[in-house]
């Protein structure tokens, strides 16, 4: 098609919901739809240097709190999503909640949005993540030009004729929801504010801790998560592990991948394990989390690590 040609009937007999008859682009009309209520979460990531990271802990850029005018920006950019996204509709927010993790690598986002609508609020979401973004870069780079956004995505919404939707493993990022540590073997662990990871011991005080293959032991929050209908009651560190993540399909990862912990970093080394026999949350549920989900790493690179913080895939 060269410039200037009409674009009516290019896309004739073609089901484009957002394309009218004559090829042009059109706003989708939802009124028929039913107003329930919607969820969006969306997260992204700012990678920085440590002195620059520094900056942002203690308050010490230039242009002031950095965390606090992207926050205004991330909630405004939520509120506006439909003046600079063209197709999407303005919605009535309930609610929009943009949080910050200040982490050894840069600076994580998320944001929340809310409300009871005929159309989801996940581009809102979006939205907030990317101003929340663009603004950290912008009140650093007088300190740093080689700042990167990143992993800008749809972490999970709710609601809606086309149902909920949770990226799993979504290019390889997690969040580390809990860390945990036990003085002895065979018993539950601990949630503590964070740990540190040793090369050549693996968690710092804990009972597993050694020169061997099975230094630090990750599960995924959502394998805890479907047992929770028959154990309400399961905490973190129930199942023994030293990091309970969200967002990342441990199991599918090979031995030998890498992936960094906060400030650490780990090398997987096994997949599962067998249960011991007197497992008492096998025999309440039928069966166990950590043989069949969890994965256990050595420490190649030592750092502290807390819930919070990034899990991510450096490589496979």
């Amino acid at each position: 098609m060269r410039l200037g040609d009409s674009v009516e009937g290019q896309f004739k007999g073609a089901d484009l919901t957002h394309v009218n008859e004559q090829g042009r682009a059109r706003m989708v009309d939802v009124s028929d739809k039913p107003a329930t209520d919607r969820v969006a979460r969306a997260a992204g990531f700012v990678r920085m240097a440590p002195s620059t990271v520094e900056l942002v802990r203690t308050g010490g850029a230039k242009k002031g709190d950095v965390l606090a005018v992207a926050q205004v920006a991330g909630i405004m950019a939520a509120k506006r999503c439909w003046e600079t996204v063209p197709m999407c509709h303005p919605v009535a927010l309930t609610g929009v909640d943009v949080r910050f993790s200040v982490e050894a690598g840069g600076v994580g986002i998320e944001a929340t949005c809310r409300c009871h609508g005929e159309t989801g609020v996940e581009m809102e979401a979006l939205s907030a993540v990317s101003a929340a973004a663009l603004t950290v870069y912008d009140m650093l780079k007088a300190h740093q030009r080689d700042m990167v956004v990143e992993e800008v995505r749809l972490v999970e919404k709710t609601g809606g004729s086309s149902g909920d939707f949770a990226a799993r493993g979504a290019r390889g990022v997690a969040t580390v929801e809990a860390v945990c540590v036990s003085e002895e073997k065979g018993t539950r662990k601990r949630p503590v504010d964070a740990i540190e990871l040793v090369v050549g011991e693996g968690v710092s005080g804990d009972a597993h801790a050694g020169n061997w293959h099975r230094q630090v032991s990750l599960l995924p929050a959502e394998a805890v998560d479907e047992l929770r209908d028959r154990l309400p009651e399961l905490a973190p560190g129930d199942f023994a592990e030293n990091v309970l993540t969200r967002g990342l399909d441990l199991k599918a990862l090979p031995v030998g991948t890498v992936l960094r912990a906060g400030a650490a970093e780990l090398v997987v080394t096994q997949i599962g394990k067998e249960c011991h026999a007197a497992c008492e949350i096998r025999r309440l549920t039928g069966r166990c989390a950590m043989p069949t989900e969890g994965i256990f790493c050595v420490v190649t690179r030592g750092g502290s690590l807390r819930a919070g913080d990034r899990l991510e895939v450096v490589s496979r």
